[in-house]
């Protein structure tokens, strides 16, 4: 049974992902690996059942705003995040599009 409610988003730092749960139960993630003053996203998942409602949107968003406040550059290799993006450019300053020769590590 797919729940109705709002997802619970929570940065796993152990696990190096920011995690979407329903009733306990993850039901997505997006990866991120550390650098120096930058946040590499490396991949999402949203389980498929809970595919359509919103959950990578709002993974992508908790996790953009962390780095944001943490003034952290961004560096998207996750095709959802860059996706998520080019949607919304308020954090177009922070980002460094891979191959762009900004530092990764």
């Amino acid at each position: 049974m797919v729940s109705s409610a709002e997802p619970e988003i929570v940065n796993n730092e152990d696990a190096r992902r920011w995690e979407a749960s329903l009733d306990g139960q993850v039901v997505g993630y997006s990866e991120y690996r550390l650098a120096t003053k930058r946040v590499i996203f490396t991949h999402t998942v949203v389980e498929p059942e809970y595919e359509g409602r919103g959950i990578g949107t709002q993974l992508a968003r908790a996790a953009l705003d962390d780095a944001l406040a943490r003034d952290l550059r961004i560096t998207p290799y996750c095709p959802f995040v860059r996706s998520y993006l080019k949607r919304h450019g308020e954090y177009s300053a922070m980002v460094d599009l891979p191959g762009s020769g900004a530092p990764e590590a």
